[in-house]
Order: C-alpha cells, then structure tokens, then sequence
C-alpha cells in the first residue's frame, strides 16, 4: 500500500487522534495537540529510512559503490591534508542491522561516510554566521535561522559547522524533540554556534544530507539516542560515539534524492492536515462556547431544565475531548452559585444566621488562644458584590466562613528520614492530598507550629504560589503540615465546607484569583486577596440542594469524559496498530 493511500484510507483515524493542549491554568480555551499527525510524520520518516517510501530503481548505482566512492573521496582529502586521518570504523555486522533493508542499499555509519566535527579556516574579519540553539527548529527541514558576526569572535569556544553540514542536537530536551538542522545559505558558508551539537560533514556531494537528517529524526533513532544519553537529569547529553557509530541505512544517491522530494510532499500534506484540523477544532469549540453561554445564561432553573435537555440531545457530537467536557463541568458551577441550577425554596433560614454562628465559633478559638481576636469587624461590605443574587443569598467574603485563612510555616523547616508529612503544591496539584513521595519534619517540629498552621480533618488547601488556585480539602485526622505556597482555610463546625470547595472551583474564583496575582517568574495570590476573595453565600438549606445537584451533575460528566477518554485511547491504539503494519 502506498503511503498517500494509507494516509487517505485512514484520513479519520490521523485528524481524530488529538490532544487538547491547556492554555495555562483553568483558562477557557487551549490549543489542540494533533497527536494522529504527529504519529503520521513519524511513520513517513520510518518508513523513508526503511527504503518502504519509494520505488527502487534497478539503474541506481548500488550503495556498495557509492560506499566505495565515498572511501575514495575520503582518502583522497586525508592525502591532500585538508582533513585529519582517522581510525577507520568497522563494517556493520548482521547482528546490528535492526531491519531488513533493500537489496541496493547497505548498513554504515555516519563516522564513515562523513566527517565528524569537523574545524573551519578562515580570515579572522571574515563575516560569518551564528547560530545558538534557540535558532534551530525541529521541523523535518532542519531549518534554522541565524545572526551575523566576525569569524574572530567565534572561532573559539563554539561548535564549527558549514553549507550542507548535518547537526543534531545532544543535550536534552533538545534532543528527544528532534533539533536538528541541514545548515544552508550561511554568510560566506560557514558558521559556529551552541557547543550542544554533534555535526557531521559529508565528503563533497557523495551523500544527500535530508537523507541523513531523516534517519536522526526517525523515531527509531531518537528511541535508541534516549536510551544511550548520559549525565544527570535535565543535563543528559547524547554521546558522539553513539552519533558517529550507530548503524544507519545508505541507500543509491539517486534514491536519496527521491525520497527527500517524496518526504517534502507527504510532509506539506501532513501540514495541510493539520491546519484543517486545527479549523475544525477551533469552530468546533466556538460552537461548544456559543452554546455553554446559552445554558449559563439561564434565568432559573426551569429555563436551565430547558436547555439543558436542549443541549443533552447533542453531548455525544458536542463534548468530543476532555477540555469540552472540563467547560461543561465550570458551567454547572456558574449555575450553581449564581443560584440558578435549583429552584429557590421559600421561608429558609438567611445566611447571616450561619455567618453568626461561624463568627460565635470563631470567638471560642478566640478565647482558647487558639487564633488573634481580628483586628476589624470581618462581615463583608456591598464591595464584595459581583451580580445580583436570588432572593435570600448574601455577598461575603472567603474570611466569612473560616476560622481563619493562613499558610504554612515561613521558615525552612528542619529535615527528617520519618515523623510528619510535610506536603508541597505537588502533593495537591490534582485537587486532593496526595502523601506519596512527600518530605517529611520532626514530631518536635509539627508541635511547635501554631493550632493554625496544623490542618485538620474539614478543612481546606489552596494554592497560592506557581500552581495557584488549587484547592484540596483534608479528608482525615492524619497530621501533617504543609510549605508557606499553600495556603491553610481553618474551618468551624459550621463551615460549610462542601458549597465552598464548589465554589473555589468555579471559574468566578479562578478569575478573581488571576486579576489578584502579582509576580513575574513565579506568580503569587497574597493571603490578604485571598481572605477577600468574594464569594456568593445562599442559605445552608439551598447550598445542600446545589452541592447533591451538582454533584449529580458532575457524576454526569464525568461518565462522559470517561467515554471520551475511551474513545481516544481506542483511536490512538488503531493508529499505533496501522503504523506497526505499515513498518512491518
């Protein structure tokens, strides 16, 4: 089957297997991630090095003497002493030839057919190029861009390179994601750049470097580059040994430059895919916004049912991704605490009866030296107002309904083997407690912290540095304590603990807390904004009727993003089972 025919007969499978790409935080909309397309150009390249891509043609010059060519040539420039005599690697045996490849091609290694690290001369003021990392892509046309500079300034320290040069990057990241460049149109045709590349330089025009550059962008390559790197995370390079000795596939010069055109075709229809994935995915979820705003623009709760049902008839066409299902779950929210998700019930007791009895508890621990009298009356004021509320609700602040609102310990707490948790943003970044892997302090330690800083079973986490706006309520009576980026809600008895955890994750909450951050690198809600943070307060009979729906609701789209995620795992194994057979 030819590859423009496997493409076309799976064209589904390839724009469907997608991944939707958060655009940071719990922000609206994100970008997709075309998965399926990625694992085609994948596929286009494996199959390019497999000599499976195009049609061997039996007026090719074999490899062999093209290898044979190559030596000459070789030879030849280590005679002239324009490069430096090295020792000569052995021929690829059996045992490394990873696939069977056609009968005109042969197995060789880089460090053969070209020069590795290779030196430029010249003039001191010659104009050159240069080029760091950040200017190398990762696209399948080893592109790159460049700067001017004098050779003098270059020459030393930095990695050499010049016109038709081959360079992969070594270090990671940069290598798994595929860096790498055919070096072409430098000033006065050469250059030097990042120390972080390994280079090669083929001898005269004996070779096609796109070739050479697909096989160390095949899939193969970087699996087996990965597995060979070295040195400590975050500074594992890939080793030249590895780059200049790892076998790779040659095929007839002439088939080379077949396969580079064929590669470049597939590739532009591949880019063509995905921008009309992109569209559909964008139009796709304007329509899921346009009709989310109809359903959190509901009057009430008979309206609500309505649209609801409305909408219902569609979620199989409608809610496609986990992202779409996510913004489904936040309107619910938006309903629930505007007051809109349940009828309204008559002659319930106000909110201002449970702020009395948050405010008489509160002074109890006020008594038991347990927290600080506040300074001020802590009742909310009409500035906390938003939008109107349903008869009977209240405007409040986050304060209101807590004991009080802290965070961890400011200073660096002593390190033990065992004894108490101390929990970290990555303990909680998934909207619970997760005790796997953390820190932990001395009992002695945990003792001396106020009651304050001491969580207890009911009440609630919240994020408030880097990973901000994450809540986690404590579900148990087990100590622990937590770093000064969380922030401690210490509740009462009559905190109402679930309508607030609902309502911390509401996308009003989020908004609030994105307008209230500050920072740059790291950016940081003040306990201050998040004592203030102002929050709807029905009466406690109606915020047990939102919460039951809600969490019906939820239970609800929950199923559906189970579905979704299903169906996508069931896509990306019939992709992964169409490549394999392609290869195979």
């Amino acid at each position: 089957m030819s590859v423009e025919l496997l493409i076309t007969e799976h064209l589904d499978l390839w724009t469907r297997v997608v991944k939707s790409k958060s655009a940071g935080g719990r922000a609206r909309n994100g970008e997709v991630e075309t998965t399926g397309i990625k694992k085609l150009r994948e596929l286009i390249l494996e199959l390019a090095v497999r000599g499976k891509l195009v049609a061997q043609h039996d007026s090719d010059e074999p490899a062999q003497t093209l290898l044979k060519r190559i030596t000459e040539k070789k030879a030849r420039l280590q005679a002239d002493g324009q490069i430096k005599k090295t020792k000569e690697l052995p021929a690829v045996s059996e045992d490394e030839a990873r696939f069977d490849i056609p009968s005109n091609w042969i197995w060789t290694r880089l460090g053969t057919i070209a020069q590795i690290s290779p030196r430029n001369r010249a003039e001191d003021q010659t104009e050159v190029s240069f080029i760091p990392m950040p200017l190398i892509t990762t696209s399948h046309t080893g592109g790159h861009s460049q700067e001017k500079r004098q050779w003098s300034a270059i020459k030393k320290g930095y990695t050499h390179f010049a016109d038709g040069d081959i360079a992969l990057a070594k270090i990671t990241p940069c290598f798994e994601n595929s860096k790498a460049a055919v070096f072409r149109n430098l000033h006065n045709g050469i250059g030097a750049g990042t120390t972080e590349l390994h280079v090669a330089r083929p001898y005269g025009s004996t070779i096609d470097p796109f070739f050479i550059l697909y096989c160390l962008k095949s899939p193969g390559f970087l699996i087996r580059g990965e597995a060979r790197m070295t040195g400590t995370a975050g500074q594992k390079r890939l080793p030249k040994d590895f780059f200049a000795t790892d076998p790779i596939p040659l095929p007839p010069l002439a088939e080379q430059h077949r396969i580079v055109q064929k590669v470049d075709e597939l590739m532009a229809l591949c880019d063509r895919l995905e921008q009309q994935t992109r569209d559909q995915h964008a139009a796709h979820e304007t329509l899921v916004d346009a009709l989310l705003d109809t359903l959190t623009q509901s009057q009430d709760a008979d309206e609500l049912a309505d649209n609801w049902a409305r909408l219902a008839a569609h979620f199989d066409t409608l809610f496609t991704s986990e992202q779409s299902v996510e913004r489904l779950k936040r309107s619910v929210i938006q309903l629930a605490i505007s007051g809109r998700l349940t009828n309204q019930a008559g002659n319930t007791e106000p909110p201002a009866v449970l702020l009395d009895a948050i405010a008489e508890q509160r002074e109890s621990l006020v008594q038991l030296n347990k927290i600080r009298k506040p300074a001020q009356s802590r009742r909310s004021s009409k500035s906390a107002e938003l939008f109107s509320l349903p008869k009977g609700w209240q405007w409040g602040v986050l304060e209101d309904l807590f004991a009080i609102v802290t965070d961890g310990d400011h200073q660096a707490p002593p390190k033990s083997a065992s004894g108490i948790p101390f929990l970290t943003i990555g303990n909680v970044n998934t909207g619970s407690i997760n005790f796997h892997g953390c820190r932990h302090v001395p009992s002695e330690y945990y003792e001396s912290l106020d009651w304050a800083r001491r969580p207890g079973k009911n009440d609630l986490l919240y994020t408030v540095t880097g990973s901000y706006g994450i809540s986690a309520p404590v579900t148990s009576h087990k100590a622990f304590c937590v770093q000064r980026h969380i922030a401690i809600l210490k509740s009462v008895d009559a905190t109402p603990i679930p309508y607030v955890l609902l309502f911390l994750r509401s996308q009003l909450a989020f908004d609030y807390v994105e307008r209230s951050v500050t920072g740059i690198a790291q950016k940081t809600l003040s306990l201050s904004a998040l004592r203030k943070m102002p929050i709807p307060i029905p009466p406690l009979e109606e915020q047990e009727r939102l919460v039951k729906q809600s969490d019906k609701l939820m239970m609800l789209c929950d199923q559906i993003k189970a579905h979704v995620k299903q169906a996508g795992e069931s896509r990306r194994q019939m992709a992964e089972a169409v490549v394999e057979q392609a290869i195979h």
